[in-house]
């Protein structure tokens, strides 16, 4: 008698659990041209990325997963990569928010920008430079690492090369390693710009584009 109450309380406490665990949860996924998948429609390699992303340092869709996720063994290499740029670079935090805002404003990406203008506010940025590349103008009154930064960035991004006084500076103040991370950055946020674009993805409900053409 004791054992078959006990059997049918384990039942119930299990039932219970099953029906609080939402067997397709809501990935909270947006898109432009791209529709945005359902957890239930997704491969296993798809909901390998998914969880991947999820349960890392972002714990959000938001940004170009939705597309990376057509491609999900790609898409998953590229997040590995987007979590060692954002999160563990060598590249102080303020100034990798800066680069990222340097390239988001060259390529126009309006979601880029609008995410990681709050960021580079936190990361103690100031808002005239902030300002300043925003309307394409060189910022005034930057600290001597943050020049340097812009420097490198702008002229990357202007000329796809650096001069030897922009690389000799970067180097002496930050060493090589962070140099090829701050390179990295670059490089990442116009693979992610370019997928936003291609997609026309859209803001946050409610939220307006702060980038304006530049002439």
């Amino acid at each position: 008698m004791r054992l078959s109450i006990l059997y049918a309380g384990i039942l119930i406490l299990a039932g219970t659990v099953v029906a609080q665990t939402p067997a397709t949860p809501d990935l909270h996924l947006r898109g432009g041209r791209f529709r945005p998948l359902t957890y239930s429609e997704l491969t296993p390699e798809q909901k390998t990325l998914a969880d991947n992303v999820l349960n890392g340092e972002r714990h959000t869709l938001n940004g170009p997963f939705n597309v990376l996720l057509r491609s999900p063994e790609m898409g998953d290499l590229a997040q590995k990569l987007g979590t060692y740029i954002r999160f563990h670079t060598t590249v102080p935090l303020k100034l990798n928010e800066f680069a990222i805002l340097i390239t988001a404003r060259a390529l126009n990406a309006q979601y880029d920008w609008s995410s990681h203008h709050r960021y580079a506010l936190k990361a103690g940025l100031s808002p005239d430079i902030i300002e300043a590349v925003a309307t394409g103008k060189r910022p005034a009154n930057m600290q001597p690492d943050e020049e340097i930064v812009y420097n490198f960035c702008t002229e990357l991004i202007r000329t796809t090369q650096v001069s030897d006084a922009t690389f000799h500076a970067a180097v002496d103040k930050f060493g090589e390693r962070t140099v090829v991370d701050l390179i990295s950055v670059v490089g990442y946020y116009h693979f992610v710009s370019m997928i936003l674009n291609v997609d026309r993805y859209p803001l946050p409900e409610g939220t307006q584009p702060e980038l304006k053409p530049l002439r």
